[in-house]
């Protein structure tokens, strides 16, 4: 027979205590119901994309940007942005990911930043990133989130 391991600590048998209140709190999503975090990272992913591509064609480019490279993002945004409409765990998930790397790099920006109107937008991208990754994390939880007993199973 296997040793257990310690008993839990008090703290993290309090820490689970919440983790499983939050837990009993989400109600999983209706049928057609979309998290209203998810539809504003829907529309957000649209606009990057469309901005992104028009700007490039206006001949605004940032350093190192290719057409190629340019159409990848536009393309990858919107796919994200039709999966997360449809409120499509995968899409919420990879939007999670582009936004992780664009804090992650906005905060390390800030490192190196040489003038105040470079800091203000490495605030800016880490702001809104970090706020989206976050408001996210909970509506991606109540979109896997697995039925009740008795609920009626919706097909993704």
């Amino acid at each position: 027979m296997a040793a257990a391991g310690p008993p839990p600590s008090p703290r993290s048998a309090r820490t689970e205590a919440k983790n499983q209140a939050i837990r009993d709190g989400l109600e999983p999503l209706a049928e057609g119901e979309r998290p209203v975090w998810v539809t504003y990272a829907a529309l957000l992913a649209t606009v990057l994309a469309v901005l992104n591509i028009v700007l490039f064609a206006a001949g605004v480019k940032a350093k190192g940007a290719t057409f190629s490279s340019t159409v990848i993002l536009g393309v990858v945004l919107l796919v994200a942005a039709g999966g997360m409409w449809r409120s499509r765990y995968w899409a919420v998930l990879g939007f999670e990911v582009l936004l992780g790397v664009t804090a992650a790099y906005a905060a390390i920006s800030l490192l190196v930043v040489t003038s105040f109107s470079g800091a203000v937008r490495a605030l800016l991208a880490l702001g809104i990133a970090g706020t989206f990754f976050w408001k996210l994390i909970r509506a991606m939880a109540r979109i896997q989130m697995p039925l009740r007993p008795g609920d009626r199973r919706v097909e993704r």
